[in-house]
């Protein structure tokens, strides 16, 4: 290897091993959101609403037709999708800018008007932010084979959404919003996004 070489494959980041490097969707994903916390309501609905479609499906089909969900769900804004009407499931059903899933449409649905239910006591970002005590959890893996599919919190918080109506919000799905929002952070310890995220372990929740 030549000096020239080996500078360059020092200057490459290590990334966690679900990352295709080749896949710029990918990786721009993985360093720029990916374990980020994120605080609006309208991020943990879109979060939310993206990872129930990911169900069964591989993650970077999501990431795809991510600005097709964002046109089709309206910003993912919780009081339009809320007033989506049957017509409007039909169009979706439809469209193929999105996964046209008729369930996972309908869940949707359901799920903005459970989070419409939900602000007039607290706001969403508030109420996932309350289960860790409004700072991300750290973990420090060494492999991606020790990141579990879910854990009792992502349980226990997938138990809560349903008692309040919320649809397609199991604990794999749920523990997948807690790592793509920040909750928890599960970059390795030897990715180069594991220490960025933990500095923003505590963000400012306003309820």
């Amino acid at each position: 290897m030549t000096a020239l070489e080996a500078a360059c494959a020092v200057a490459v980041p290590v990334r966690c091993a679900w990352v295709n490097a080749d896949n710029a969707l990918y990786v721009r994903y993985h360093d720029e959101e990916w374990g980020v916390p994120k605080t609006s309501d309208r991020a943990f609905f879109e979060k939310l609403i993206l990872e129930g479609f990911q169900s069964g499906l591989s993650w970077i089909t999501i990431l795809r037709k991510r600005e097709g969900f964002r046109a089709a769900f309206d910003g993912f804004d919780p009081e339009k999708v809320a007033r989506y009407d049957s017509a409007k499931v039909e169009a979706l059903v439809a469209n193929a800018g999105i996964v046209r899933h008729r369930g996972k449409i309908e869940a949707a649905i359901a799920n903005a008007q459970a989070c419409l239910d939900l602000q007039q006591k607290q706001s969403l970002a508030s109420f996932f932010w309350g289960f860790v005590d409004g700072a991300a959890l750290q973990n420090r893996f060494a492999a991606i084979s020790e990141v579990p599919a879910q854990t009792p919190l992502s349980a226990a918080i997938s138990k809560e959404l349903k008692r309040r109506g919320f649809r397609f919000c199991g604990p794999t799905t749920v523990y997948s919003l807690m790592q793509a929002t920040g909750l928890v952070n599960d970059h390795i310890v030897t990715c180069h996004r594991h220490d960025p995220c933990a500095a923003l372990a505590r963000p400012e929740i306003l309820a």
